[in-house]
């Protein structure tokens, strides 16, 4: 049976939450503040930890902080109320598994702790049948693209088969990142506002930036497109993004690293 910690200072929407996942075959713990929280966390280790941004005693990120620092790879969302887009920034750089609006439906909400409760439970089966030692992945990716709808569906869709992500929505944003993490590949727009894709890759090529880059376009001109290619990306894909070949182009780049 998977495990459901709830997180919110609102004990009337833990309640609420732990009725509607225990009729989904969850085991629910509840927790109405951060330290709370903690203390379960460290006990029983969740599955996934459902938890609200804003809490007064200690907001969500500072939880979301600590859990990392105990797990790196936990299963995490963050649930934000009236967020605002430097908090959910701050959240994908600590790599958290999905970040959703409250007021969502249930149906979507259910969703989302089924697939990050799912992955879990891959990632343990992993572990158990190769043994304590067997490597884990922690392959690193930056996404960039200025189109919030873009950057969500590319986060969630690599963080749930097991790399760690973080999101960047502008050039410059992305080069401070990759200058602090130096992720292990960038997926980058072509054509991000302001500072480019193509200024933000001959930036990396300055800098001597040694990860995988692939550029996503959803422009055809052929000049541009020449210009891209003598800066050196493992991949160019089209817009809009085909998943599988984009998960095809990101295992064969953390390959070719490996080689």
């Amino acid at each position: 049976m998977s495990t459901l910690l709830v997180v919110d200072d609102d004990r009337l929407n833990c309640d609420l939450l732990q009725a509607v996942f225990t009729r989904q075959g969850y085991h629910v713990m509840t927790a109405t503040s951060g330290r709370e929280a903690l203390e379960l966390f460290h006990k029983h280790g969740p599955h996934v930890t459902l938890l609200d941004l804003r809490m007064p005693d200690m907001d969500g990120l500072a939880v979301l902080k600590e859990i990392r620092a105990h797990d790196p790879s936990a299963g995490v969302i963050i649930l934000g109320g009236g967020s605002i887009e430097d908090q959910e920034n701050q959240a994908r750089e600590l790599r958290v598994t999905d970040f959703l609006r409250k007021g969502l439906s249930l149906d979507i909400l259910i969703s989302a702790v089924n697939q990050v409760a799912q992955h879990t439970s891959r990632r343990e089966a992993y572990v158990s049948k190769l043994g304590s030692d067997a490597p884990m992945l922690n392959e690193s990716i930056l996404v960039v693209d200025d189109e919030a709808m873009v950057r969500d569906l590319l986060f969630r869709f690599l963080t749930l088969r097991g790399y760690q992500v973080q999101s960047a929505s502008n050039g410059p944003e992305a080069i401070a990142i990759i200058g602090k993490t130096k992720p292990d590949l960038v997926v980058l727009d072509l054509l991000l506002p302001g500072l480019s894709g193509i200024d933000v890759l001959r930036t990396l090529r300055e800098k001597e930036y040694a990860g995988g880059v692939i550029l996503l376009t959803g422009n055809h001109n052929e000049e541009l497109l020449e210009e891209a290619w003598v800066l050196g990306p493992q991949e160019v894909l089209g817009k809009p993004v085909d998943l599988e070949r984009l998960l095809t182009a990101v295992q064969l780049v953390m390959v070719c690293r490996e080689c």
